[in-house]
């Protein structure tokens, strides 16, 4: 088929589920990965012609993202702070907002390096899902240990194969350590976190994404994420909708070392009731940041947050 023809059905066949133009900017992502092809490859060479096994494969999986099914699920990967993740259905894709928290936390933890903080960092990452933050920290932090848990077992078995072999050899990083653990059990939790350290020093930075979309937003969300993406990781109950971040506030309070901070991406409409919920288990120093649609969406805590 040429590569034209697959580009407008493609789009129509997508249009189904998404907005058109949303639907023509998958297509071209979708063949970037699939066909090496560009944007304009089509229009510079109007002949170009795929073969039969790229377009098969295409037209089926047309068809899957046409049914809603995320084009990251189809395409088995996301693209994350430069970086290319392994994604699928017992993990969440990797969102911009969470790149968010990582640039801050990278640049947080850059700060105590050159204010002379001694030995190795320590870094643990609640709820790590994909480990899209773990890795992330980890790679961009080449001096840091990073610890990273999660109660799924599909979800530590994706994040533990993320593949960075080889950016680890050239920098020196460490790849995080992924191990289960429930964070709702809050005394082993952090008993596991020491542990599996290597030492019973506290934790430099504590940084989370855990669920927290309530129940009653659920019919805002677009079907590609409520009937795809797994909703252990997505919902919280209405009555209980901080209950991840009052488990994380007390494993922080266990495991944060005097001088460290945490940072944790929060539900927009819960700001004020999320910062309060580190106020409350005794963190002197709390701040709602605001991402760049200016919507409240992490709070930082500490003892002493410069």
């Amino acid at each position: 088929m040429l590569l034209k023809d697959l580009i407008k059905h493609g789009t129509a066949t997508i249009s189904t589920a998404y907005p058109e133009r949303e639907a023509r900017e998958m297509v071209f992502a979708y063949l970037a990965w699939a066909a090496g092809t560009q944007r304009h490859t089509h229009i510079i060479e109007p002949e170009y012609v795929l073969t039969d096994e790229v377009t098969q494969k295409a037209l089926a999986d047309f068809e899957r993202m046409a049914s809603a099914e995320p084009m990251q699920y189809v395409m088995g990967q996301a693209h994350f702070y430069g970086r290319v993740f392994k994604v699928n259905p017992s993990v969440l894709i990797p969102r911009p907002e969470t790149e968010i928290l990582c640039r801050e936390a990278v640049q947080r933890i850059a700060a105590m390096s050159g204010g002379g903080t001694s030995g190795t960092l320590k870094i643990a990452d609640l709820c790590t899902g994909s480990g899209c933050i773990a890795w992330t920290v980890a790679l961009e932090c080449p001096e840091a240990k990073v610890v990273a848990v999660d109660i799924s077992e599909g979800a530590l078995q994706t994040a533990s194969s993320q593949e960075f072999s080889e950016e680890i050899r050239h920098s020196g990083a460490h790849a995080p350590i992924f191990i289960k653990s429930d964070v709702f059990n809050v005394l082993k939790c952090t008993s596991d976190l020491l542990h599996a350290s290597g030492s019973e020093e506290k934790f430099d930075v504590i940084l989370s994404n855990p669920p927290y979309v309530k129940d009653s937003e659920k019919t805002l969300m677009r079907p590609n994420v409520l009937d795809h993406e797994p909703h252990l990781a997505l919902f919280v109950p209405d009555d209980d909708r901080l209950k991840f971040y009052k488990a994380v506030a007390e494993v922080a309070s266990r495991s944060l070392s005097e001088n460290g901070f945490g940072l944790v991406e929060i539900n927009e409409a819960l700001g004020p009731e999320t910062e309060q919920v580190f106020r409350d288990a005794g963190f002197s120093k709390t701040m709602i940041v605001k991402d760049l649609s200016e919507r409240d969406r992490f709070v930082l805590f500490s003892s002493l947050i410069g």
